[in-house]
C-alpha cells in the first residue's frame, strides 16, 4: 500500500490582504517539505501499530525548495516543468490547500482553484447537485448559485447529462463541469491546474476565451500545463520549475527555449 505523503507542520506563513500595488501573490523564499515512509507497508492497520511502536522510518525530500515570484494584477503566469517538479504543490499553496514548511505568502483577492478534476465532486451526487455543493466549497451561497446555474449548465454543454451521476461522467465531462463551476463567477485570482488540456478543441477555444475576458477585468490567472505553446500563447511570464527549485523565470519564449534544451 502506498501511503499518502504529509507535509511538515507550518513554520511560517502569512496570509493577508496586504501586497506591493499591483501584486496579487508574493511567494517569499517558501518551501515545502514532505516525509514519506522509506519502507512499503501493505495496510493502513500496519502503518498504525508500526507508527506506535516506533518502527516506521521516513525520508524528506523538497517538494518546493526556497521559492520567491509575484503574480500581477490581470497576469497570466506560467509554471512549466517536469513532472514531480513541483508545480502543483506550489500550486496548492497559493490556493491555501497547502500551508507550506518555510517562507511567507500574501494573497490578495478571492481565488478560485481548478486544481484536479473532480475536486469536490461527490461521485454519487448528479451534476446539478454537484454544481451546488462545489459552489458552497467555493465560498457562495445557494442564491448566488441558483442565479447563475442555467449559465453553467449551457457552458458546459451537458445539457441532459447534469442530471446523471458523477459517477457515470467522462473526463471531458468532468472537465467541463469543473471549469464552468469555478469560472462562473469571476474571481480576483484563477489557478488553473492542466483541465485546459482536458476536451474537444471547441470546448478548449471556450475555455481560453474566457480566461482572456478575465484577464481583460483583471483577473490574474496562474495556469500549469505541458502544452508549452498553450503556455507561450496565453502567458505574460513563465517560470521554469525544476525538483521544486526555481530555474528560470521571465519571457514565455526564452523560458521554454531554456527548459526544451535541458530536458534529456
Amino acid at each position: 500500500m502506498n501511503l499518502p505523503t504529509v507535509s511538515e507542520p507550518l513554520n511560517k506563513m502569512t496570509i493577508n490582504q496586504t501586497s506591493p500595488n499591483g501584486t496579487v501573490v508574493h511567494l517569499e523564499n517558501v518551501s515545502v517539505r514532505y516525509r514519506v515512509p522509506t519502507d512499503r507497508i501493505g495496510t493502513f492497520k500496519e502503518y498504525m501499530i508500526r507508527t506506535i511502536k516506533r518502527q516506521v522510518e521516513f525520508r524528506t525530500f523538497w517538494a518546493v525548495n526556497d521559492i520567491s515570484l509575484n503574480v500581477q494584477r490581470g497576469e497570466v503566469f506560467g509554471l512549466i516543468g517536469d513532472n514531480g517538479a513541483g508545480k502543483s504543490t506550489l500550486l496548492k499553496v497559493v490556493a491555501r490547500v497547502l500551508r507550506p514548511t518555510k517562507g511567507r505568502v500574501i494573497v490578495k483577492g478571492k481565488v478560485a482553484p481548478l486544481l484536479e478534476l473532480g475536486a469536490g465532486f461527490h461521485p454519487e451526487l448528479n451534476g446539478k447537485e454537484n454544481i451546488f455543493l462545489n459552489g458552497a466549497l467555493l465560498g457562495y451561497s445557494q442564491g448566488e448559485m441558483q442565479e447563475i446555474y442555467q449559465d453553467i449548465v449551457d457552458f458546459s454543454e451537458l445539457g441532459e447529462f447534469i442530471e446523471a451521476p458523477i459517477r457515470t461522467y467522462s473526463t471531458g465531462m468532468y472537465a467541463r463541469l469543473g471549469f464552468s463551476v469555478a469560472t462562473a463567477h469571476e474571481p480576483d485570482i484563477l489557478i488553473v491546474d492542466e483541465i485546459l488540456g482536458v476536451g474537444d478543441e471547441s470546448f478548449q477555444h471556450k475555455c481560453a476565451e474566457r480566461i482572456a475576458s478575465f484577464r481583460q477585468n483583471g483577473t490574474s490567472i496562474l495556469l500549469v500545463s505541458h502544452q508549452l505553446d498553450l503556455i507561450q500563447q496565453m502567458c505574460q511570464r513563465v517560470a521554469w520549475l525544476d525538483h521544486g527549485k526555481l530555474m528560470v523565470m521571465g519571457e514565455p519564449a526564452q523560458v521554454i527555449q531554456a527548459y526544451r534544451e535541458k530536458r534529456p
